[in-house]
C-alpha cells in the first residue's frame, strides 16, 4: 500500500474525528518537502518520498497541531514500530523458509550495503556473522535537514522490531547515529 494512504488509513483509526485535519497537514509538508529535493541521486529520491519524508512529514505536522503536539513523537513512533516495523519484520520472517536463507540473505543484504548510495558504511563478515558499520545514513541526515532530528531514533527502532525475533537471523547493536553515537554499528548472526 502507498505510504500516504497508509498514513491516512492509520491515522482515522487512532485518532479518529482528527485524522482529516492531520492528513492534509500532513500531505501538505510532504508536498513541499518533496518539491525541495535537488541534488539527490534516483535512488536517494525514491528513498526519500517514499519512506522517509511521509513519516518527517506526518511528524511535522503532528507536532504543528495545536491539539496533538504534545503526542507527536509518540504517535509518529507508534506508526512507525507498529505499522511500519511489524511489516517489515513479517515481510523478513516469511523469507526465513527459503532454502540456506541466511546465507542468502547476508549475501543479498552485504551487496546492497556495498553498492547503495543511501549510506556509508563498512563491512565484515565471517561464516556465521556480517557486520555493517554505518558512519553516514540518508534517514539521519534527512530528519536533520527537516528540523526534526530527534525523529531519527524512531527509525532506527524500526529496525530493531524488523530483525528482532527471528528463527535463524539474530540482530544487535550497541549504538545509532539517530540516537547519538558515532555510528549504527549492526551486528547479525547465524542463530
Amino acid at each position: 500500500m502507498d505510504q500516504q494512504k497508509q498514513i491516512h488509513k492509520w491515522l482515522k483509526k487512532v485518532i479518529g474525528d482528527d485524522a482529516e485535519r492531520v492528513f492534509k497537514a500532513q500531505s501538505s509538508v510532504y508536498s513541499e518537502y518533496a518539491a525541495s529535493l535537488s541534488g539527490r541521486t534516483p535512488n536517494q529520491y525514491k528513498t526519500l518520498t517514499k519512506t522517509i519524508l511521509p513519516r518527517v512529514a506526518l511528524y511535522k505536522a503532528l507536532k504543528a497541531d495545536e491539539k496533538l503536539s504534545e503526542s507527536a513523537y509518540d504517535l509518529t513512533h507508534k506508526y512507525m514500530v507498529e505499522v511500519i516495523g511489524k511489516q517489515k519484520h513479517k515481510s523478513t520472517a516469511a523469507l526465513e523458509i527459503v532454502p540456506c536463507f541466511y546465507r542468502v540473505y547476508s549475501r543479498t543484504f552485504l551487496k546492497i550495503m556495498r553498492t547503495t548510495d543511501l549510506q556509508k558504511s563498512d563491512q565484515t563478515e565471517d561464516k556465521d556473522f556480517y557486520d555493517i558499520t554505518i558512519t553516514d545514513c540518508l534517514w539521519h541526515n534527512a530528519c536533520k535537514e527537516f528540523g526534526c532530528p530527534e525523529l531519527c531514533s524512531a527509525f532506527c527502532d524500526v529496525d530493531d522490531v524488523t530483525y528482532g525475533n527471528l528463527r535463524k537471523l539474530g540482530f544487535t547493536r550497541t549504538q545509532t547515529l539517530g540516537k547519538g553515537g558515532e555510528c549504527c554499528d549492526f551486528h547479525f548472526y547465524k542463530k
